[in-house]
């Protein structure tokens, strides 16, 4: 396992500002520690809470910016729902998110071969068309985002070094 390290002033620094900014302390480490990618290597140089953290903000990041059909498209659809992450959000608490990716789960199942084929702009965009069952599913991700990673956050805090190792400044 690759070990992760963060400075404790840099999370004090970061934990009196927002959710978002602390979390992104974790991603960045994490991916550099990497190299920056999600592979099938670097999955294994990581553990699981690591690897459901970028898995979350993976998800996040093309969620918010075009939907499920989106991910599926861009090739995230097996790195989010034929692995365990719905099962390890559950394990997180957040058992609304990890019904939610059950759904879509179900939904790419059905739609996969369709979504993962190369196209046009046109074809992709036409893709929210013939998959309207995302957008549903979109929208509840959409509205609960806030929520969700209020839940990644807490989570992440109360098992910090689960995510890294903490080097604490010489006083």
């Amino acid at each position: 396992m690759k070990q992760v390290i963060v400075r404790d002033s840099e999370l004090r620094k970061v934990a009196e500002k927002d959710m978002d900014d602390f979390l992104q302390v974790f991603i960045n480490r994490i991916k550099g520690s990497i190299g920056g990618e999600i592979t099938t290597e670097s999955m294994s140089e990581l553990n699981s809470d690591q690897i459901t953290l970028l898995a979350y903000d993976l998800l996040r990041t093309e969620v918010m910016d075009g939907g499920f059909v989106q991910l599926i498209y861009n090739g995230y659809g097996g790195f989010i729902f034929l692995n365990p992450f719905a099962k390890a959000l559950k394990y997180w608490g957040m058992r609304d998110l990890s019904k939610l990716i059950y759904e879509a789960h179900t939904l790419y199942n059905k739609y996969r071969e369709m979504i993962e084929r190369d196209c046009s702009d046109d074809e992709f965009m036409a893709l929210f068309e013939k998959c309207p069952e995302f957008d549903d599913l979109d929208d509840i991700f959409v509205e609960n985002e806030e929520f969700y990673t209020e839940q990644v956050a807490s989570y992440v805090d109360q098992h910090i070094d689960k995510f890294v190792t903490v080097e604490y400044d010489d006083m």
